[in-house]
């Protein structure tokens, strides 16, 4: 018996040894140095967006007609038409589609509100298509369902470049005031042809003909929203197993 020491089994003493910690052998490896932290001037820089905006101005025999627009704005809308019912519709479109939109527009209004209705829908259509550019990166597709009290209105649209326009509205009066409330179908129709959408239209509910106007502008501007936001993982491509839209 060994006092003091630990006897191993075949008999041999295993002393434990505390050394200091200034007399450790250093490793035979050299470990590789600690890499530095990057500097604030080294690190790389984001590439910065290409503005999604757009002005188109349109003269005719019969309206003047300026739109602006910014496909990432926060909702600001400037509207001027002369058409009220048409100006509330637009600020809709800009406020749920987040986009700024500044619409002006002189027009026959002795006559009625068709060629002013109609050419603001027409420009603000060739103004979604510029500031759209190559849509490269955009999720191309949108669809919402939008309920205004009893009316329930569905919107599916696709930035295809192939323009259609499936519409089913039953708007139950021939007027929202002043408004002939077959003047909806023709701003759609003039959108739709000039940005290149397709665009589908449902009306799933409603007896009240605001409300169901009012729901569809809703619901476009909320599925616009959806299709013109970026996809990140489809960063510089364009949306389609074609190469092109």
């Amino acid at each position: 018996m060994v006092i003091g020491e630990l006897v191993l089994s075949w008999g041999l003493p295993a002393t434990t040894i505390v050394k200091p910690l200034g007399a450790i052998s250093p490793s035979p490896f050299t470990p590789d140095p600690l890499p530095q932290p990057m500097q604030i001037s080294e690190r790389p820089t984001s590439i910065t967006p290409t503005p999604r905006t757009a002005t188109v101005h349109r003269t005719t025999g019969e309206t003047d007609v300026q739109v602006t627009i910014n496909l990432d704005g926060t909702g600001i809308c400037q509207a001027s038409t002369g058409i009220p019912f048409l100006d509330h519709m637009l600020h809709q479109i800009a406020s749920h589609g987040l986009i700024d939109l500044e619409v002006q527009a002189k027009g026959d209004w002795e006559i009625d509100d068709h060629h002013t209705n109609e050419d603001v829908g027409i420009t603000l259509g060739q103004a979604l298509f510029q500031a759209l550019g190559h849509k490269k990166g955009i999720v191309r597709f949108g669809n919402f369902l939008a309920p205004l009290d009893e009316a329930l209105v569905q919107v599916a649209l696709d930035f295809s470049g192939r323009p259609h326009l499936s519409y089913g509205l039953a708007i139950p009066t021939e007027r929202v005031g002043t408004y002939d409330t077959q003047l909806v179908r023709e701003f759609f129709v003039a959108l739709v042809n000039h940005s290149q959408m397709t665009l589908h239209i449902r009306q799933l509910d409603g007896i009240n003909s605001h409300h169901i106007i009012e729901a569809t502008f809703k619901a476009f501007a909320r599925a616009m929203r959806m299709a013109v936001e970026i996809d990140p993982r489809r960063a510089g491509t364009i949306p389609s197993s074609k190469g092109v839209l």
